[in-house]
């Protein structure tokens, strides 16, 4: 059928789109009556219906005709169009009255096709269910009755869930296959959300009516524990007679009491309930009046600590200080509770093995306290000490607060472990948070964030431990005394394995009778000589552990009879071949290598410096992995021999060239001015030929004019050097009163030799010159 184009009257509708098959009732203003009467004057009486939304005008309308026209309560008129026939707009034209008129096209339906069908099936099934959803009962009987798919399609026209834009696309859609798969889309799309809403919806009063339901019950049975005489206290009145039958201070009872107050006025539901109750939970958990007392023998606490420990007297004897200060205070009535300064703060550092984290529960039995380990190492988090706000989800007070819990008094020794392993990122610098916990002038009103209340932790006995001191901020390490622990002689190492490790390792290997096996003090003093090279004795426990589980093996499989014995001759088969062997002697068998001592977060350890020489441009390598420190050293050292190189007796020409110093262990990061003297050495050894005596090992600092400056570490690398088997240390003058903390067993063994200017250190370093070529130097450089 072809389209016909005639002209009707035009009627702009802005709140309501119009689709064939409806009936609408439309007010009517000045325009619209205009428009009617001039549909009603015309041979047709039919008018076009136009959607007149805010973004555009039609192009498409609804040819109606007019069912009736009458006043409307209020005063108004309306007229009630049905819609027939959609139409295209065309251009405007003239007409009767004072109408809009246009030339309208109609548009006919195409042909109904099966897939057209098949789509106006599906989207029945929708509409049905969606209007069973709503019970919509008389609707469903109209729209089963409906078969043609246009008609089906432009009921859409009543729906409440499409918008007046997706009804003008509608209207502009001639094509009833489009109209149907449009509509399709927009209702499952709309049936989704209408699921998802509804169980929102149903789950929400759900909670509802089992909230109301449980306030009901518990109403019901408070009322009958009344009528029974079982009435308990609600969680409020609970905490309000906990605070106040506990032993808080004062201080701490009023903050308490003023959460209780919160908790009763605020409501089951609140999220800050559960808030109050945690804090008030933690507040009496903490035991602010409970102290432990400490001992007052001074002799059976140094006997504690003597038979768990070998060694250490230095902090042996500031704990039994500590303790002896106590005592006396308190025979005078001095004694203030939470004084301040009453408690001490120290700080153990050494390398690791020497016995600083086993330290900290052997002063915790001599002082007849309790103990608490706080692990710091690999904390960044500032709240990890200072605790969380209490606004956080999940906040918890810090380490400190939950060490004092665990506790269960206010004066333990606290140990706080690896605190040179402490780090820092985004979320603050655990470090800082600690200036105020160890401070022994400001921790008595030490403050919490979770907590927001004064703790006093003056009676504390804290105890840290470090390896490398370096890595402590200054400020920090200044709040604490140092102790320093700088490892074990081999004489040391044989009575610690007697007497503590031999016992423990062998009830670890079920050896529990003495008599089953023996490990002899020559074999022991073997394994601390050649099997290990440590300050420690970690790797010597092992070791230990690995022969007792050899020899318990051999006699559970009858290899062995009880009793074993294991002697020097007998490790190999034990433990293998020594891992290590003097070496001094062999590294310093050329000219041009110096044996030099350094400090390492493993303690001390022996440090070989080469020289050579190459002819082509003078000039200086380094290698090693140096640092800028170390660096400038060799720079002065080979300053100082060219300056000095007739006074050493160096023919000048032998340090032409490019000179290559080189520390090996190439891996290991070295810094520090320590190798001064041992760098002068080996470049005076490779300038004359002369070799450096095997047995030599030196430490210091060198200027330009050849001075010997003191270095640190002293004790450390004495021990060093004492493994290593050297028997002679060269030193700077003013090192000299660091001896006093060597043991005597060291400088026994290693005769230390004090020298001001390095050339006097060059010249008893060398063995004696004798007849030397420019070729033997050159061969042996």
């Amino acid at each position: 059928m072809s389209d016909r184009t005639y002209s009707l009257p035009v009627l702009f509708v802005p709140d309501v789109v119009v689709l064939p098959g409806m009936v609408v009732p439309i007010p009517l203003d000045d325009a619209a009556q205009a428009t009617i009467d001039a549909a009603r004057a015309s041979e047709s009486g039919k008018l076009l219906v136009a959607p007149r939304l805010d973004d555009r005008y039609p192009t498409y309308g609804v040819i109606a005709s007019i069912v009736q026209v009458g006043r409307i309560p209020g005063g108004g008129t309306a007229a009630v169009l049905k819609g027939e026939q959609r139409a295209h707009i065309g251009t405007g034209t003239t007409g009767n009255g004072n109408a809009l008129w246009v030339e309208v096209t109609e548009t006919d339906d195409p042909t109904i096709t099966d897939e057209t069908r098949a789509k106006a099936a599906e989207y029945k099934k929708l509409v049905l269910a969606m209007l069973q959803r709503r019970e919509a009962w008389q609707v469903i009987d109209a729209v089963n009755k409906m078969s043609d798919p246009s008609e089906l399609a432009d009921t859409s026209g009543y729906s409440s869930w499409l918008t007046d834009v997706q009804k003008r696309q509608l209207l502009e859609t001639p094509d009833v296959g489009e109209r149907l798969q449009l509509l399709i889309d927009w209702t499952g799309e709309h049936i989704a959300e209408t699921e998802v809403s509804d169980k929102i919806a149903d789950d929400v009063r759900n909670g509802m009516e089992k909230q109301q339901k449980e306030f009901l019950l518990r109403q019901q049975l408070n009322a009958i524990r009344k009528e029974l005489g079982e009435d308990e206290p609600d969680g409020a009145d609970d905490y309000r007679g906990r605070v106040e039958a506990a032993d808080l201070p004062d201080n701490v009872r009023e903050a308490a009491l003023r959460e209780v107050g919160k908790l009763e006025r605020a409501s089951d539901q609140s999220p800050e309930t559960g808030w109050i109750r945690t804090w008030l939970d933690t507040v009496l958990d903490l035991p602010w009046s409970v102290t432990t007392e400490d001992s007052t023998d001074i002799k059976g606490a140094r006997d504690i600590l003597d038979t768990d420990h070998h060694g250490l007297d230095d902090v042996k004897d500031r704990i039994v200080e500590y303790l002896a200060v106590r005592a006396r205070r308190a025979e005078r009535g001095l004694q203030v509770v939470g004084g301040r300064g009453s408690g001490a703060v120290m700080v153990l550092a050494g390398p690791p093995g020497v016995g600083k984290t086993s330290l900290g529960e052997s002063v915790a039995r001599a002082l007849g306290r309790k103990f608490v380990r706080v692990a710091l190492g690999g904390v960044r988090d500032e709240a990890e000490i200072r605790g969380h706000r209490r606004t956080y989800v999940g906040a918890l007070p810090g380490r400190i607060v939950r060490a004092i819990g665990e506790a269960g008094s206010m004066n333990p020794v606290v140990l706080l472990d690896e605190i040179d392993k402490v780090g820092s990122d985004y979320r603050g610098d655990p470090a800082a948070a600690l200036l105020e916990v160890l401070d022994p002038a400001q921790n008595h009103t030490f403050r919490d964030h979770y907590l927001d209340l004064d703790l006093d932790l003056s009676d504390v006995l804290f105890l840290a431990t470090a390896n490398v001191i370096e890595n402590i901020p200054s400020a920090l390490l200044d709040r604490m005394e140092l102790v320093t622990l700088d490892g074990y002689t081999e004489d040391d190492k044989v009575a610690i394995a007697r007497d503590y490790l031999l016992p423990r390792q062998a009830e670890k290997a079920a050896l529990d009778d003495d008599d089953e096996v023996t490990v002899t003090d020559a074999a022991l003093r073997e394994i601390a000589a050649n099997y290990t090279r440590e300050p420690g004795v970690r790797q010597f426990e092992r070791l230990l552990a690995k022969a007792l589980r050899k020899a318990a093996t051999n006699l559970a499989s009858g290899k062995s009879q009880a009793p074993v014995t294991i002697d020097e001759p007998d490790l190999r088969d034990y433990l293998g071949r020594a891992r290590f062997t003097p070496e001094s002697a062999e590294r310093t068998a050329v000219p041009g290598v110096a044996t030099g001592l350094a400090v390492t977060g493993m303690g001390g350890d022996v440090l070989f410096i080469e020289a050579n020489r190459t002819e082509g441009k003078n000039g200086l390598q380094l290698t090693g992995q140096l640092g800028d420190v170390m660096k400038e050293s060799a720079q002065i050292a080979l300053s100082y021999v060219r300056a000095h190189a007739d006074q050493l007796g160096i023919d000048p020409k032998n340090l032409d060239g490019t000179i290559h110093v080189h520390v090996p262990a190439g891996a290991v990061p070295k810094d520090g001015p320590s190798a001064g003297i041992t760098m002068v050495t080996a470049l005076v050894s490779m300038a004359t030929g002369r070799k450096v005596r095997a047995e030599v090992g030196m430490t210091g600092e060198v200027t330009l004019n050849g001075r010997v400056l003191p270095i640190g570490g002293l004790k450390q690398k004495l021990l060093a050097a004492q493994r290593n088997g050297l028997t002679q240390v060269f030193i700077s003058p003013r090192n000299e009163a660091d001896l006093d903390d060597v043991p005597a067993e060291v400088l026994d063994a290693v005769t230390v030799t004090p020298f001001a200017d390095v050339a006097d250190v060059v010249a008893a370093a060398l063995e004696p010159a004798a007849e030397v070529t420019a070729e033997t130097v050159n061969t042996a450089a």
